[in-house]
């Protein structure tokens, strides 16, 4: 639809339009970066979206029952932070889109988590948002079917562009959402074919409503530039039996008389003469930033008619039971229930002992058989893998269309759309989500688990296959640089367990950090239970601590994580028998031990003692603890990975790379 007919035909909804146009045309200018084109491609889209069908009521942003609007295109954020001034979310004023992209605003270049309400995801890596919103319509469909729809009935929607579907994210998200059937999951496509080196079809010819339809979803089509086929197609998306894409055929700098459906709206400011040319060509004859008062009370309308729908909810909410209503309002808050430690507590007590040998993947789904019983919240799955990765424990039921209470998830062969829609669930509240796969995979999640991250998610990453311990499936498989990569990402607390006490306390401490996610790097092999003492303190939670004290004088430190502390155990005794004082420190969580007071952190590593840290991974990030706190570089070493593996069994591999007792026991001797 052209302009002069587009301002003729729907008067008052071309000017609340305008507004977001302008609003996104003037901060990208002021700021002299950013990307107007999309925002005023998809102003129409976004106008009948907000008046007319997404459930929220600006003054109550936290709402429960809200729908979800996720910007998946994030690059076009001043769309959304136009949308959240306008309709009157408190926090996000004039000024701060005044200040779009400058330091200490909550308008950030792409949409931060955390920063303004109504932001319901961190995005700008394309696709993410997308796979995001499964987990969110993951957690309502859950949430629903245990609370009933009295109290959770609500929609996702998502913007999403050609960059979010031309993302490998995309395929998994799609296929995932189509298999499941997540009938309030809509995604308005902004089909303007525009990417930043130019049309989308120097690099991608797919036919996109033919990809989705195979995948599963409902496809409609609409004229993303007529208000009444967006409200045709949006009504239509309602009542579909599966998750809708709406593909709107839109033009990117929609009334720009030089860059409209050109990449040079996409990504850099129009510039004053071109934004004044588009001002006359829209009839907006206001200055920057200026709202006229009938158009922002238009606005401020929108943002209030949802008021009357969240009182209602409020209503059958306070309706429910004391009980029910108690455990909504936890769940939501996401608060652990007081019975988890007492109850791992006890099962640490068992362990210690009945002493098994097992593998901490073993070890985990011991500990998740505790937890999923005293946590209904938990929902857990893995990337085809849950025989290896121990992650379904009895009494979950399997999570699909048929079986909505269900609380186990089969991802498919999926890493990265396991990872987004975990932190999507995480976003929704209600939920506590745990997904595994291979340690060595990681790699195929890594996008998400950055974001988890960035937006401090307590999303539970179970990475079993730890080393070169898992044997026979060679190096491949074998994660030797995936523990130095995660702990040098910022915000995550990389758990590398001894034994099944070990497990317990950190899966303990993944359920209780309320900002931080969680990777635990399991093996495959079995172990020895090595903490036979049974002490109610999680150790763990200090990230490090003394496992076996020196008998007579200490000279040397011996630290280790995972499968290989029990080797440190075993090269102590070595050393006891010739008279070696030898302290091992067992270090499970290097991110904690950093938080502990330095006092705490000279008693386990005092200076003195030659140090030698024992790991089946590489040395980076270990100097850290062998020569820095109090440590001297000529006086310490490391016994570990300095390459790739190799494909034998477990035992054979630990021999032929050196990571035995012996060689540990030997590299003391050598610094002596």
């Amino acid at each position: 639809m052209d302009i002069d007919t587009l301002r003729q035909t729907h008067p008052d909804h071309w000017t609340k339009a305008c507004a977001i146009r302008v609003l996104a045309m003037d901060a990208v200018q002021a700021a002299n970066s950013g990307h107007p084109g999309m925002p005023m491609g998809m102003a129409d889209v976004a106008t009948v979206l907000f008046e007319k069908h997404l459930k929220f009521d600006a003054a109550a942003p936290d709402w429960a029952d809200r729908d979800r609007f996720i910007l998946s295109a994030g690059h076009g954020s001043m769309l959304l932070y136009a949308l959240l001034h306008l309709t009157g979310y408190a926090d996000m004023t004039l000024d701060q889109l005044r200040n779009f992209r400058q330091l200490g605003s909550i308008t950030a270049g792409h949409p931060e988590y955390g920063h303004a309400k109504g932001i319901e995801t961190t995005t700008g890596p394309l696709g993410q948002g997308l796979a995001n919103a499964v987990g969110f319509a993951m957690a309502e469909e859950a949430l629903r079917a245990e609370f009933g729809p009295k109290v959770v009935d609500h929609r996702t929607w998502v913007i999403a562009g050609d960059g979010c579907l031309m993302e490998g994210i995309s395929h998994e998200a799609i296929g995932l959402a189509g298999m499941q059937k997540l009938s309030r999951l809509i995604v308005l496509w902004d089909n303007n074919d525009i990417s930043i080196d130019g049309r989308v079809s120097l690099s991608d010819t797919t036919d996109q409503r033919a990809r989705f339809a195979a995948a599963g979803w409902h496809v409609i089509a609409c004229n993303g530039h007529d208000p009444a086929d967006i409200d045709r197609a949006l009504s239509a998306a309602k009542v579909a039996d599966r998750p809708v894409l709406v593909d709107c055929k839109t033009t990117i700098g929609y009334g720009s008389p030089n860059k409209a459906d050109t990449a040079g709206a996409h990504g850099s400011p129009l510039g004053d003469d071109e934004i004044a040319r588009v001002r006359e060509i829209y009839g907006w004859a206001h200055g920057p930033f200026e709202i006229p008062d009938d158009v922002r009370a238009a606005w401020a309308a929108i943002g209030r008619r949802g008021a009357a729908e969240h009182a209602a909810w409020q209503t059958r909410l306070d309706a429910l039971s004391g009980r029910k209503r108690a455990e909504f309002t936890r769940r939501m808050a996401g608060e652990a229930p007081g019975k988890l430690t007492s109850a791992l507590r006890a099962l640490k007590k068992q362990v210690s002992e009945t002493a098994p040998k097992v593998a901490t993947r073993k070890s985990s789904e011991m500990a998740l058989e505790v937890i999923n019983a005293v946590l209904p919240e938990t929902i857990g799955g893995s990337a085809d893998l849950t025989g290896s990765n121990n992650t379904r424990t009895e009494g979950l039921g399997i999570f699909n269309p048929d079986n909505r209470a269900g609380r186990y998830v089969h991802y498919g062969i999926r890493e990265h759309g396991m990872a987004a829609a975990m932190n999507g669930m995480a976003l929704h509240g209600g939920v506590r989500p745990y997904g595994g796969t291979f340690l060595c995979f990681t790699d195929y999640a890594r996008g998400a688990m950055r974001l988890s991250a960035l937006m401090g998610l307590p999303v539970t990453y179970v990475m079993t296959h730890d080393s070169i311990g898992l044997g026979e499936d060679g190096p491949t498989h074998q994660p030797v640089e995936h523990l130095a990569m995660l702990r040098a990402s910022p915000n995550i607390n990389v758990f590398r367990p001894a034994d099944t006490v070990e497990t317990a306390e950190a899966w303990e401490c993944a359920l209780t950090a309320p900002r931080t996610p969680s990777v635990l790097a399991l093996s495959r092999q079995g172990l020895p239970t090595l903490r036979t003492e049974h002490k109610i303190k999680n150790l763990t939670a200090q990230g490090a601590y003394v496992l076996a004290e020196a008998e007579g004088k200490r000279q040397a430190i011996v630290m280790a994580t995972g499968s290989e502390v029990a080797i440190a155990m075993t090269a102590r005794d070595l050393l006891q028998a010739e008279g070696i004082g030898t302290r091992v420190v067992s270090m499970p969580c290097w991110e904690l031990f950093e938080d502990q007071p330095e006092s705490y952190r000279r008693r386990v590593l005092p200076a003195g003692p030659v140090r030698v840290a024992v790991e089946a991974a590489l040395r980076f990030g270990w100097d850290r603890w062998l020569y820095g706190e109090r440590g001297r570089r000529e006086k310490s070493g490391f016994v570990g990975m300095h390459g790739f593996g190799g494909s034998a069994p477990a035992d054979a591999l630990y021999r032929a790379f050196g990571i035995t007792p012996e060689a540990v026991a030997e590299k003391v001797r050598s610094l002596l």
